[in-house]
């Protein structure tokens, strides 16, 4: 099948640079996704955007290339509920990939079993408007108390102004939460301030939430952009995961994002990107628990220190 891609899509970046930050040993890259190739896994017919290709062998390339040992693999929306290019990229990862799922009240627990022996280790609820269409709190329910049961958590994904009424039923859900990107915070406010003083409020009081502080691209407003060897990138989002990094040491994550879905301004070169980690975690300890120590407990527990 042939799709055309979203007007105006932004292909990830070619020939990323040699990251300067020498990644720990252990290293996963705790969020990242694969999409398509569509004519071998096509793209959900409620998608909201088609993206260019990006295979499971340029993630690995990637991988190795930047210095992660591991991924964590995120389903996409544009593949909607069917996990079929995230379980074939994890089962071709031979134990160095674990996954996350899009699941509907549908799914049967027999396939639940399935998803487990591939890698899958948790559900993504989505709620950023623009991405999905609404799914009852129901149901999300049903299915967080379902695949509590397998040990998996959920991954949320919202904008910070929303959090306010999400705030309940994040707090009601039976497993480990996972925020994506720090709640999408508004950077251009304070990081002392209300907005990002709930997000952190949240997570001081409910010891299962955790946040990851990825995605500077995608929240920076002043930049400047990982782009041209640029050494302080995104360094108007650099206070806000710093925070959360020296705050909750023990339940923060970082991953890519690559290949960086619906970027608008800019695509940023992914070395540099990595090059952005010491700015907010700024000792090898704290290093280490972003990204080794923090990701293997909670996707490979079996392996974890």
């Amino acid at each position: 099948m042939k799709f055309e891609k979203t007007p105006g899509w932004l292909d990830w970046y070619a020939g990323p640079s040699k990251p300067r930050f020498k990644l720990p040993a252990g290293a996963v890259d705790a969020h990242c996704h694969v999409f398509g190739p569509g004519d071998v896994f096509p793209f959900s017919p409620e998608r909201k955007y088609t993206p260019c290709d990006a295979s499971k062998e340029q993630l690995f390339g990637l991988r190795d290339h930047l210095g992660f040992s591991r991924n964590v693999i995120v389903q996409a929306t544009c593949h909607g509920a069917d996990n079929s290019a995230v379980v074939d990229a994890l089962k071709a990862a031979n134990g160095r990939a674990r996954g996350i799922a899009t699941v509907k009240r549908s799914v049967s627990d027999a396939e639940l079993q399935a998803l487990h022996a591939a890698g899958i280790r948790g559900v993504r609820f989505n709620f950023v408007k623009r991405l999905v269409d609404f799914t009852p709190k129901d149901e999300l329910m049903e299915i967080a108390g379902r695949i509590s049961r397998l040990g998996w958590h959920v991954v949320i994904y919202f904008e910070a102004v929303d959090l306010p009424e999400l705030i309940d039923f994040f707090t009601s859900l039976p497993t480990t939460v996972v925020v994506d990107h720090m709640g999408r915070p508004d950077v251009t406010k304070p990081v002392d301030g209300p907005e990002f003083a709930l997000f952190r409020e949240f997570m001081k009081a409910h010891k299962n939430v955790w946040s990851k502080v990825s995605c500077p691209e995608r929240l920076s407003v002043s930049g400047p952009p990982a782009l041209n060897g640029e050494q302080n990138a995104y360094r108007d989002v650099v206070p806000f995961a710093k925070t959360l990094v020296e705050s909750f040491p023990d339940r923060v994550l970082w991953g890519t994002d690559w290949p960086h879905p619906n970027l608008k301004g800019h695509m940023p070169d992914d070395g540099l990107l990595v090059d952005f980690i010491p700015h907010i975690a700024t000792t090898p300890e704290l290093q280490h628990k972003l990204l080794v120590a923090n990701p293997m407990r909670l996707y490979w527990p079996e392996e974890a220190e």
